[in-house]
Protein backbone atom coordinates (compact mmCIF):
# COMPACT_ATOMS: atom_id res chain seq x y z
CA UNK A 1 0.00 0.00 0.00
CA UNK A 2 1.22 3.05 -0.54
CA UNK A 3 -0.72 5.48 1.59
CA UNK A 4 -2.07 4.70 4.94
CA UNK A 5 -5.42 5.12 6.27
CA UNK A 6 -6.38 7.95 9.10
CA UNK A 7 -9.40 6.53 10.10
CA UNK A 8 -11.71 3.61 9.66
CA UNK A 9 -15.66 2.93 10.41
CA UNK A 10 -15.77 -1.14 10.56
CA UNK A 11 -17.95 -3.97 11.78
CA UNK A 12 -16.22 -6.99 12.90
CA UNK A 13 -19.39 -9.52 11.50
CA UNK A 14 -19.93 -7.88 7.80
CA UNK A 15 -18.21 -9.32 5.40
CA UNK A 16 -18.03 -6.77 3.23
CA UNK A 17 -15.72 -4.69 6.02
CA UNK A 18 -13.47 -8.15 6.20
CA UNK A 19 -13.01 -8.04 2.60
CA UNK A 20 -11.91 -4.46 2.97
CA UNK A 21 -9.48 -5.80 5.79
CA UNK A 22 -8.30 -8.40 3.97
CA UNK A 23 -7.56 -6.13 1.14
CA UNK A 24 -5.68 -3.47 3.91
CA UNK A 25 -3.39 -6.64 5.01
CA UNK A 26 -0.69 -5.31 7.29
CA UNK A 27 -1.72 -1.49 5.93
CA UNK A 28 -1.59 0.85 9.44
CA UNK A 29 -4.61 1.98 10.46
CA UNK A 30 -4.01 5.02 12.66
CA UNK A 31 -7.88 4.88 14.05
CA UNK A 32 -10.87 2.23 13.77
CA UNK A 33 -13.87 2.70 15.07
CA UNK A 34 -16.33 0.05 16.20
CA UNK A 35 -19.81 0.51 13.85
CA UNK A 36 -21.44 -1.84 16.79
CA UNK A 37 -20.54 0.42 19.35
CA UNK A 38 -20.57 3.68 17.45
CA UNK A 39 -23.69 5.06 15.41
CA UNK A 40 -23.14 7.72 13.10
CA UNK A 41 -26.29 9.43 11.70
CA UNK A 42 -26.89 11.57 8.96
CA UNK A 43 -25.38 14.37 10.83
CA UNK A 44 -22.43 12.46 12.01
CA UNK A 45 -21.87 11.55 7.91
CA UNK A 46 -21.61 14.90 7.20
CA UNK A 47 -20.00 16.05 9.66
CA UNK A 48 -17.11 13.85 8.98
CA UNK A 49 -16.91 15.11 5.29
CA UNK A 50 -14.73 18.62 6.97
CA UNK A 51 -11.50 18.34 5.48
CA UNK A 52 -12.70 16.30 3.10
CA UNK A 53 -11.79 16.93 -0.87
CA UNK A 54 -13.21 13.52 -2.23
CA UNK A 55 -16.05 10.85 -1.62
CA UNK A 56 -15.55 7.94 -3.33
CA UNK A 57 -18.98 5.60 -2.52
CA UNK A 58 -18.74 2.01 -3.84
CA UNK A 59 -22.29 -0.01 -4.20
CA UNK A 60 -21.71 -3.32 -5.82
CA UNK A 61 -19.50 -2.94 -9.04
CA UNK A 62 -20.69 0.77 -8.85
CA UNK A 63 -18.49 3.58 -7.95
CA UNK A 64 -19.55 7.24 -7.53
CA UNK A 65 -17.14 9.86 -7.11
CA UNK A 66 -18.25 13.43 -5.57
CA UNK A 67 -15.65 16.46 -5.97
CA UNK A 68 -16.10 18.13 -2.42
CA UNK A 69 -13.84 21.43 -3.95
CA UNK A 70 -15.43 22.14 -7.15
CA UNK A 71 -18.95 20.33 -7.54
CA UNK A 72 -20.09 19.51 -3.60
CA UNK A 73 -23.73 18.12 -4.26
CA UNK A 74 -26.45 19.05 -2.02
CA UNK A 75 -26.82 16.88 1.15
CA UNK A 76 -29.34 14.73 0.32
CA UNK A 77 -27.08 13.06 -2.41
CA UNK A 78 -23.97 12.43 -0.66
CA UNK A 79 -26.56 10.95 2.59
CA UNK A 80 -27.87 8.59 -0.15
CA UNK A 81 -24.56 7.79 -0.66
CA UNK A 82 -22.89 7.84 3.26
CA UNK A 83 -25.89 6.23 4.97
CA UNK A 84 -26.90 2.85 4.70
CA UNK A 85 -30.68 0.74 5.37
CA UNK A 86 -30.35 1.19 9.13
CA UNK A 87 -29.78 4.66 9.38
CA UNK A 88 -26.47 4.95 10.01
CA UNK A 89 -23.06 5.46 8.27
CA UNK A 90 -21.75 2.45 6.19
CA UNK A 91 -19.28 0.39 7.27
CA UNK A 92 -16.85 -0.10 5.99
CA UNK A 93 -15.91 3.60 5.64
CA UNK A 94 -12.34 4.42 5.61
CA UNK A 95 -10.29 8.57 5.67
CA UNK A 96 -7.36 8.05 3.33
CA UNK A 97 -5.66 11.60 3.74
CA UNK A 98 -8.49 13.62 2.33
CA UNK A 99 -10.73 11.19 0.65
CA UNK A 100 -13.27 9.46 1.80
CA UNK A 101 -14.04 5.91 0.68
CA UNK A 102 -17.63 4.68 1.51
CA UNK A 103 -18.04 0.66 0.99
CA UNK A 104 -15.76 -1.65 -0.37
CA UNK A 105 -14.41 -2.28 -3.86
CA UNK A 106 -10.87 -3.37 -5.02
CA UNK A 107 -10.94 -0.92 -7.49
CA UNK A 108 -12.00 2.12 -5.40
CA UNK A 109 -9.14 0.96 -2.75
CA UNK A 110 -6.84 0.60 -5.25
CA UNK A 111 -7.51 3.90 -6.87
CA UNK A 112 -7.20 5.20 -3.36
CA UNK A 113 -4.75 3.33 -1.51
CA UNK A 114 -2.47 2.38 -4.40
CA UNK A 115 -2.00 -1.84 -5.25
CA UNK A 116 -2.64 -4.33 -2.63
Amino acid sequence: MSRPVDWMYFRKSCVTCQRAKAYLGDTAVAETVNAVKVRYGGADALALLAGIDTVVAARGKKLTEFDLTHDRPDDATLLAHLIGPTGNLRAPTARVGRTLVVGFSEDAYRRVLGPA
